[in-house]
């Protein structure tokens, strides 16, 4: 590592040493996982990774959580956040991250209370703060913390100490919610979350890295990495026979490719003036 990764490795190790004892928000992402991974090196048994096994998680990310906590001797906890019993989520308003945090929040308040644990932490890094995230304002209601933030890391940062301490998943490709496949106003309820999760394991399966299954009614709209364009034209009639049989109609791909995120288009402007 050079000298400014070790500070930021350093800082965030300070951090975590200083509490008494954390919940950590695990979702399986490299974020989260690097955040828990350290403070079950600084804590131990007073570090607990706590993952919400709501619809909105796909299964896979939920399988890895116990898997990697399993492996890395992390205490962990799965849980069942109530973000899908409230129409205010349901609706899929454009702060709907606003209303799907404050369930995970509501809820790990309520172990740290009744198990004494002081803080509660989350993954969030440096490059989430330009983004449309009203999550992030759930986090400052209920006092979480994000340490990697404190500390400075970015994306590339955490991939790179990641990559160092050797976590497996160190380059998984983003995997946001599944209700983030959902343009805003598109109302989410268990069984479309399912109809993306499954078409998503499609492309998977069939070897692309990076993508997203955008829905939009009838349509899923593929977002997929531009150098694996060549493979949509090599397996596009099963790709289309599959994902159809998931219940969609029509299937396109998007011309611009993979964007994290894209369907905040032309809202981060219009919320940061």
């Amino acid at each position: 590592m050079d000298s400014q990764l070790t500070r930021k490795h350093n800082a965030v190790k300070d951090q975590l040493s200083g509490y008494d004892s954390v919940i950590v928000a695990f979702s399986g992402g490299v974020d989260s996982s690097l955040v828990a991974y350290l403070a079950n090196e600084a804590l131990g048994d007073k570090a607990l990774a706590v993952t919400s096994g709501s619809a909105s998680l796909k299964r896979s990310d939920l399988m890895l959580t116990r898997e990697l906590a399993a492996k890395w001797g992390i205490k962990h906890r799965t849980i069942t956040t109530d973000e899908l019993t409230k129409a205010a989520y349901r609706e899929n308003p454009t702060n709907r991250c606003f209303h799907c945090k404050t369930s995970l929040y509501v809820a790990l308040r309520e172990i740290a209370d009744r198990d004494g644990f002081s803080e509660i932490l989350n993954g969030t890094n440096c490059d989430d703060l330009g983004d449309h995230r009203p999550g992030l304002i759930a986090a400052d209601d209920y006092g979480v913390k994000s340490p990697l933030v404190d500390a400075g890391f970015t994306k590339q940062d955490i991939r790179r100490l990641a990559d160092h301490l050797g976590l497996e998943n160190a380059q998984k490709p983003q995997a946001a919610c599944l209700s983030s496949r959902f343009p805003y106003g598109t109302a989410i309820n268990e069984q479309l979350l399912s109809q993306v999760e499954q078409a998503e394991n499609i492309l998977f399966e069939l070897g692309f890295t990076q993508f997203r299954v955008r829905h939009h009614g009838e349509v899923a709209r593929l977002e997929l990495l531009p150098v694996e364009f060549h493979k949509v034209i090599e397996l596009g009639s099963q790709i289309e026979i599959a994902i159809k049989k998931c219940g969609y109609k029509y299937v396109a791909m998007d011309l611009r490719g993979f964007r994290s995120g894209s369907l905040n288009e032309g809202i981060i402007d219009v919320v940061q003036v």
